[in-house]
């Protein structure tokens, strides 16, 4: 009988303990959701303690950005390696990341390689296109274009619009596979349709030298007009304003709508 009194009680108190966490978590969610983050960083750091992996990786993120607390690389690592030993994706992906850039920590590859295949092993489209890169540009691994073209698809599958544009550029360059123009087109304006830049300013060479697509000339000042207001290189502007050299008044107002069209479809889709 005593026995069984200890046990209720003992029960009793971890289902306690259960739900104070889970008030304790669900004030921390609502403290993010309002951007209140010195009271957020307050809540975080005992249940980050107490082993919970959205905690920590919720505590990791606010001393990588600053938010609630002063900035602290080591202890963001520190906190994203607790999450990431729990499995969690996001955790992995960002220690993979600060591994790779060298923030809070000595820059090694083969770490961030191994954190970023844990977390792409979850299905993480940013821990996928982070191996393509690397595989692209041989860094921490050997240079293998096939392998980059297979992490870049994963990543791509997703809708990760940089993975698409890496795909692209694969293709444009004959990259591990044969040169192919229409599938670097493509690929370019998968990507460009979801506002990267990169892809937006390729397809713009694409369009201008009638390569992969017919010569097109409102095309390729449409997508040199984006990649200009996407991106702080000025060759993209310098390229919009040599197409519109060669371009009719007409043709160029009909670039300026089709831009006019393209962000207010942007602007709705993000509603």
């Amino acid at each position: 009988m005593r026995v069984g009194t200890f046990l209720c009680a003992l029960l009793a108190l971890v289902a306690t303990a259960h739900a104070d966490e889970a008030a304790d978590v669900q004030a921390l969610n609502e403290a993010l959701d309002r951007r209140d983050f010195a009271t957020a960083f307050r809540l975080a750091t005992p249940l980050a303690e107490q082993g919970n992996p959205a905690s920590q990786y919720d505590l990791a993120l606010m001393y990588y950005t600053g938010q609630g607390t002063p900035r602290d690389y080591a202890a963001a690592l520190q906190w994203f390696l607790k999450a990431a030993e729990q499995n969690d994706a996001k955790a992995q992906f960002n220690a993979g990341f600060m591994y790779e850039n060298a923030q809070g920590v000595p820059q090694d590859h083969a770490e961030a390689l191994g954190w970023y295949r844990r977390a792409a092993a979850q299905g993480d489209a940013g821990a996928e296109y982070n191996l393509g890169l690397m595989y692209e540009s041989g860094f921490g691994v050997p240079q293998n274009y096939g392998e980059a073209m297979d992490w870049y698809r994963k990543a791509a599958d997703q809708g990760h619009a940089a993975a698409q544009s890496g795909i692209g550029l694969l293709y444009n360059k004959g990259r591990g596979v044969t040169q192919d123009y229409a599938e670097a087109a493509k690929w370019y304006r998968l990507a460009a349709d979801q506002g990267d830049s990169k892809a937006q300013f390729n397809l713009g060479v694409l369009c201008y030298n009638g390569q992969g697509v017919a010569k097109n000339l409102v095309e390729a000042h449409l997508w040199f007009s984006l990649a200009a207001s996407h991106s702080t290189d000025s060759k993209a502007a310098e390229n919009r304003d040599l197409v519109a050299s060669e371009m009719k008044p007409g043709q160029i107002a009909e670039a300026e709508r089709l831009r006019s069209e393209w962000e207010a479809q942007r602007r709705d889709a993000k509603k």
